[in-house]
């Protein structure tokens, strides 16, 4: 089996696996139409983006569907399943958000605090006028989108931070930056004391019941690991880089991410000072539009169209330098808000979004890096549909 499924045989491979959605909703009248308009959306969707496998969830009032479809290696012939891992890309950054904020919430450090403060080898530099939350909002000033092909390790990183000049002041223009999130996952790790990777796990994998989860995936889990796919279909997986653990380094599967984004629909039963945590990362910082920039996480007003997703998720929104306003104070973490976050690399992608309101939310993996668009259109489809079903 090493051809690409059929949208055909995708269904068919999907309709096998959709026990494990019916068993947790037997007795939901909305049982049916949630496997019919997630079927009826991924599959097209695959067969038009040429998607080898996928694993989608959808939580409905506290209810959670999975369907898998296809497969996590072409070669082999080996089904998507629940227990499936994919590459998260930068949906990465939420985790990211995640641990500084239970360190602002802890009381290690404060967001509103300059970067250097916590980094001695970054006093004089510009990061004496950049804040932790500048960073995590992608407004301190300019930084790319990645970082050089020089920076090759954590001595280049200093280095390029030290030499780095603003091309705006300060919190005046959002520009997507992994070297800007990831600096503050990394400033986070150098105040708390600990490996990066091992304060994820304790204060923000385990801490939330994420029993599958990984910046390093195990060995005892290698078996689960998705093969992504590259334009030319050939089988990737992400390269090692600096700071790629903080800023699109985590793998995951269905069933981890509905219990993230449940536990960010409804926090209550989350331990402080995490609990807390989640909240900041879910506050407006900075406005574009009809987009307002989160703490990791992006957010709009709910209801919110086809239209102002696609434009707040557009390549512009991605690569170019956009006036922003800074929301003084921020946002609360308000209910009636479409919360989303993209996520590729070169042989994934990801989208995850939710509305605490409509208690809805849904997260869709796929192991081909395939437009953000498209992604965004079938979500809304499903989630749309499915709040307008009585």
């Amino acid at each position: 089996m090493n051809k690409m499924l059929t949208a055909k045989n995708a269904l068919i491979v999907a309709g096998s696996l959709l026990v494990s959605a019916f068993g947790y909703a037997n007795d939901e009248p909305r049982s049916l139409p949630v496997a019919s308009v997630v079927n009826d959306t991924i599959v097209d969707l695959m067969d038009v983006h040429n998607i080898p496998g996928m694993a989608v969830a959808v939580s409905v009032n506290g209810t959670p569907y999975y369907f898998n479809y296809g497969v996590a290696d072409q070669e082999a012939g080996v089904p998507v399943t629940t227990d499936t891992l994919f590459e998260l890309g930068s949906v990465s950054k939420t985790f990211t958000a995640t641990l500084a904020a239970y360190a602002q919430a802890s009381g290690a450090l404060s967001l509103s605090d300059p970067a250097s403060q916590y980094l001695p080898a970054l006093e004089g530099s510009a990061f004496d006028n950049i804040s932790l939350l500048e960073l995590g909002t992608y407004t301190a000033g300019g930084l790319p989108l990645q970082f050089p092909d020089s920076v090759n390790n954590e001595d280049d990183m200093i280095a390029y931070y030290r030499q780095w000049t603003p091309t705006y002041a300060p919190g005046t223009h959002r520009l997507y930056s992994n070297p800007s999130i990831g600096l503050l996952g990394y400033l986070t790790a150098q105040r708390l004391g600990k490996p990066y990777a091992q304060l994820m796990e304790t204060h923000v994998f385990s801490a939330l019941g994420l029993e599958h989860s990984y910046l390093q995936v195990p060995e005892d889990a290698q078996a689960n690991y998705a093969l992504g796919y590259s334009k030319e279909d050939e089988p990737i997986r992400v390269s090692p880089g600096v700071l790629d653990a903080e800023a699109y380094g985590v793998k995951s599967n269905t069933a981890d991410m509905l219990a993230f984004i449940d536990a960010n629909m409804d926090s209550s039963a989350v331990d402080e000072p995490l609990r807390e945590a989640l909240e900041a990362t879910q506050m407006g910082y900075v406005n574009m539009g009809d987009m307002t920039q989160g703490l990791g996480w992006e957010r709009y007003a709910y209801p919110v169209s086809l239209d102002q997703l696609q434009a707040g998720n557009s390549m512009e929104m991605v690569l170019e330098a956009n006036e922003a306003e800074q929301l003084q104070p921020p946002l609360p973490a308000d209910k009636d808000v479409w919360f989303n976050k993209t996520g590729s690399t070169n042989g994934f992608g990801a989208y995850v979004a939710f509305v605490p309101s409509q208690r809805m939310g849904i997260v869709m993996l796929a192991n081909r890096n395939y437009p953000n668009q498209a992604r965004i259109e079938a979500a809304h489809h499903i989630l749309t549909t499915l709040a307008a079903t009585p």
